[in-house]
């Protein structure tokens, strides 16, 4: 891999973690425009380097968080950090679900299907609409609202659907805080991230080619910066309720897709 692929995919790869702007659906709309001989393939290995320097980064960002939930963990307590982890680990139950039974016919839709993902695009665009105009509270995500975000999540699995847009939109439509809202859709892909390197690294397919180790370490440092940069302007978004920026970018880019399927 060339080192300015790598750091193209890098910076792909982190800012499209965090922004609602769906990466699965943007990459089909590339191969589609580009070609797939165009577009440079990501390794397995690759892949995985880059999703653990975006969840590198969201630990960084929410790195008191994360020690205050740890303290509050070692207590042994029923506490409100402990109730957290349980909600997290809640949120996660649909997408293992759905990627556990459902990975082929998934991966069957990640095969240029324009139209979908133009459809998703102006779905995604719609949650981000209504999460702009929902009114700031100071209300906690609840267990309830933890799965019913979770769904979202796995629903997000689809090209199109951004993650981050549909989890934050999902929750703040639910009524809870933005902030506390984009703090949870940020932390609740974090196991997941690690869960999926897991699965890939226990599946020994993943091979090293030691004369790409620096396209991987810049990759990583790409993926890594503008993860930082991503999750940090993201927050910084909800709170300001300028999720329609994206929202209106979401609608010219879904339309565009729908429009060169149907060409």
């Amino acid at each position: 891999m060339e080192i300015i692929d790598a750091v193209v995919l890098g910076i792909i790869q982190g800012l499209t973690e965090f922004l609602p702007v769906s990466s699965s659906g943007h990459l089909e709309i590339g191969k589609a425009i580009l070609g797939d001989h165009s577009v440079p393939k990501e390794s397995l290995l690759f892949t995985v380097v880059l999703h653990f320097a975006t969840a590198l980064s969201t630990m960084v960002i929410f790195r008191k968080d994360i020690f205050d939930i740890v303290k509050g963990i070692l207590k042994f307590e029923w506490n409100e950090d402990l109730q957290f982890i349980s909600k997290i680990a809640l949120s996660m139950l649909p997408a293992v679900i759905v990627g556990l039974f459902f990975e082929e016919e998934l991966e069957q839709l990640f095969n240029g299907n324009i139209l979908l993902v133009g459809c998703m695009l102006i779905v995604t665009a719609v949650l981000l609409f209504l999460a702009d105009k929902a009114k700031d509270t100071q209300k906690k995500v609840s267990f309830s609202n933890a799965f019913i975000i979770g769904v979202s999540q796995a629903i997000a699995m689809l090209p199109g659907i951004s993650r981050s847009g549909a989890t934050i939109s999902t929750s703040v439509l639910l009524g809870n805080d933005k902030t506390k809202a984009a703090r949870f859709s940020f932390l609740m892909v974090v196991p997941l991230i690690f869960g999926k390197m897991a699965k890939d690294l226990l599946g020994g397919e993943l091979t090293f080619d030691s004369s790409n180790f620096t396209a991987l370490s810049v990759g990583f440092i790409a993926a890594f910066v503008a993860g930082l940069f991503a999750c940090t302007w993201m927050i910084a978004l909800v709170k300001k309720s300028k999720l329609s920026y994206f929202a209106i970018y979401c609608v010219i880019a879904g339309t565009a897709a729908i429009i060169w399927s149907l060409s």
